[in-house]
Formats: C-alpha cells, structure tokens, sequence
C-alpha cells in the first residue's frame, strides 16, 4: 500500500511545534532569509559624546594642549547563518564633512589646519581611517569579519571612539621665538559615521546605519599671564549629542580611499599683513 505524502500545511505546523522547548515555550520561527542583505539584523545601536567638557594642559612652555570628550559608538549585530561561501567584514567608516580650525595669534595673524580639497569644495568628504586599514576607522573592535559557509547565528559588537588631543604652539609657528602670543583656539568639526558590511569578493557595500555628529570648541588665551593660568574654556561646556539618520546616506567615494585625513591636512600660517605660508605641508 502506497502512503500518500502529508500536504504541506501538516509540514508547516510539524516544524512549528518542533520549535517549542521543554517548557512550552517558543523558541524562535525565522523564514530562511534571500540574501545576506536580508539577513543581517541591527540589534542595538548606541551612540553619544561624553559630558565632561574639554580639558587643557598647560604644562609645557612650548604647546598648550587639549583633549576634547570622546564620540563613541557601539553596535550589536545578528548575522543568521550564511548558506554561500562568501566572507563579509562589518563595521565603522567614517569621513570629515567640514573642518575649521584656527589659532589666532594677537595682532599678528592665525593658523590653521585646513583640508584644501575639502575647503575648496572639491570633495564631499575625506576618509577618517587609521591610514592603514582603508575604508575602515579601525580593526582591533571596530570590525568583525564573518566567513561562510556558517550553520549558526553569528553575534558580535563592533565599537569605535574618537577625540582630539592636539598642541599648540605657544608662540608663532613661523617664528624662531617662543614669546607666548596665542590669544584664542577656534575648532568645528563634523563628521558622518557609517556603520557597514562589505563583502571582501564583490565589494557589495551595505549601509546598515548612519550618524552624524560634531565638535566645537572656543579655548580664549591670555598670553601675559603666567603658564598654568592663561587659558579658558569658553564655548561648549557640552557638545551636542549626535543624531541617527532615519534614512541612511551614500558613502562618497572619497571617504573610502587615500588619503586620510590626518595625512591631507596642512597647517598654513595666514598673517594679518602678506601672504598665506605652508608650515607643515601634507604628508600624502
């Protein structure tokens, strides 16, 4: 005697109940998803800039330096087994928008660090990577690469920081003296934060969040008065929080290539009589 198949709604709810645990209780029911792109799941998503305001140091008579509160970002990720055989890297990218950054020296002229490309208008954005790692920000905690085939849920935080900690000359950059005659620290910065998965064969590029944030700062500096004493926090005392896109933006093309941004700037010294002077020329 020949069995008939059962129909396959008797199917659907065997494998329903094949979900349920000791206790009764559902344990999960998942449609096999189409694609990786289907697949991949944000779980959580943290982001903010820390409260306390930025600091400064005035222990070297060459530099006054500063540190400024940390961005930071974290992120859970679900991946579900991966059928091809194919490897996938998620993780942060990130790229510099705008940048000021001027160091007003008195009557006499200022300094700044400036992106030409960028303060021209010729690029949207330049990459914000290590220098090493290209498109990435990092790959110690900021990455986690998944290679299939997988049988099993793959789960794991990538996390990013950033912050300033620069120096400033005391006295002129072009000088040879070290007569104190920084009077004030202008700096605003902001910056998009991709969060990404990328497979390492085709290059597909998945933007599965993005968040964009910004640092200003106004240090006010009185170079009469003795070391220790003569500059002040005067604008912010928080920075503003950053804010998560509802909808993602492209990546440009520039935030994923060389050069960085570290190796694309170049301080240049503007006096307030003659001509603009490179003093520290780009590194790229």
């Amino acid at each position: 005697m020949r069995l008939s198949s059962p129909p396959p709604e008797l199917w659907t709810l065997l494998w329903i109940v094949l979900q349920f645990d000791a206790m009764g209780c559902i344990q999960s029911i998942r449609y096999k998803p189409k694609s990786f792109r289907d697949s991949i799941i944000v779980l959580e998503l943290n982001t903010s800039i820390d409260s306390n305001p930025t600091s400064i140091d005035e222990a070297s008579s060459v530099v006054l330096r500063y540190r400024t509160p940390h961005f930071r970002a974290n992120a859970r990720i679900l991946v579900p087994p991966v059928a091809a055989k194919e490897t996938w890297t998620i993780g942060w990218i990130q790229a510099c928008n705008h940048m000021e950054f001027y160091n007003t020296y008195g009557d006499k002229g200022m300094s700044s660090w400036e992106l030409p490309d960028l303060r021209d208008g010729k690029i949207q954005a330049i990459s914000d990577s290590d220098g090493v790692n290209y498109p990435w920000y990092g790959n110690t905690t900021e990455t986690c690469t998944v290679v299939g085939p997988t049988k099993k849920d793959s789960r794991f935080t990538v996390s990013m920081n950033d912050n300033f900690y620069p120096s400033v000359t005391w006295g002129v950059p072009v000088s040879d003296s070290n007569v104190p005659q920084l009077s004030s620290i202008r700096r605003d910065q902001s910056f998009t934060t991709w969060l990404v998965a990328i497979n390492q064969a085709t290059s597909e590029t998945l933007v599965l969040q993005t968040i964009r944030w910004r640092m200003r700062l106004h240090i006010q500096v009185d170079p009469e008065k003795p070391l220790g004493k003569r500059a002040a926090l005067k604008e912010p005392v928080a920075q503003e929080q950053p804010q998560v896109l509802g909808k993602n933006e492209p990546i440009p093309p520039n935030a994923t290539v060389k050069p960085n941004a570290n190796d694309a700037q170049v301080l240049m010294w503007r006096p307030k009589n003659g001509d603009p002077v490179v003093v520290i020329p780009p590194k790229y």
